[in-house]
């Protein structure tokens, strides 16, 4: 399997600044948004921790770590990274065909959860600006290569985000810039699948 190579990136560690940038009015420091706490499932996100041990606190999100365990990514997504992950929520998985989650969690089922799992992931750090400007680069869209080796094209729905998956679905994506230590998080409202 390409896991390897998919995952087996140069990760330098991230030196986050702890002195923000100079603002224009007043010499005030603004805030790195880098390393700003967000709230998602009713639980702080803290960029100083990595993708699983922020994501097994969040109550919107116990499907995908349920997942990602069956699966054997845990170590990986503790690794250094840096990853780009689109988190389906509880909802999205719960929008799948009756079943389609409990056949995916069986032991047999595990490189299909794998290929599923790793279709959400993209490596690199990439942020809500940086995405946004990737769309615009591509004429109002952006190809995004995933870990499984699949693709993704962003496109802009008004002010969304719009991710779209092999099989022409779309999710948006209701949170985003979740920063973690070893990359960020954009919580997404359907589960993407690959062709």
């Amino acid at each position: 399997m390409q896991r390897k190579t998919s995952f087996a990136l140069a990760g330098l560690a991230l030196a986050l600044s702890a002195c923000g940038h100079m603002g224009m009015a007043g010499g005030m420091s603004s805030p790195d948004p880098m390393t700003q706490t967000k709230m998602v499932g009713g639980a702080p996100m803290y960029p100083s921790k990595d993708i699983v041990d922020n994501a097994v606190n969040s109550k919107d999100h116990t499907t995908l770590v349920a997942a990602v365990k069956a699966a054997g990514l845990v170590d990986t997504l503790k690794g250094p990274g840096p990853y780009t992950v689109f988190a389906p929520t509880n909802g999205a998985f719960s929008q799948l065909p009756a079943g389609t989650v409990d056949t995916l969690l069986k032991p047999e089922n595990k490189p299909m959860l794998v290929k599923v799992l790793t279709y959400h992931v993209v490596p690199g750090r990439i942020d809500a600006a940086a995405l946004a400007q990737q769309i615009r680069a591509g004429g109002g869209r952006a190809m995004l290569k995933t870990a499984s080796g699949g693709t993704l094209t962003a496109t802009l729905r008004g002010s969304d985000v719009v991710i779209e998956d092999a099989k022409g679905h779309g999710a948006v994506v209701t949170t985003s810039d979740v920063y973690q230590s070893n990359g960020v998080i954009h919580v997404v409202d359907h589960v993407l699948l690959p062709g």
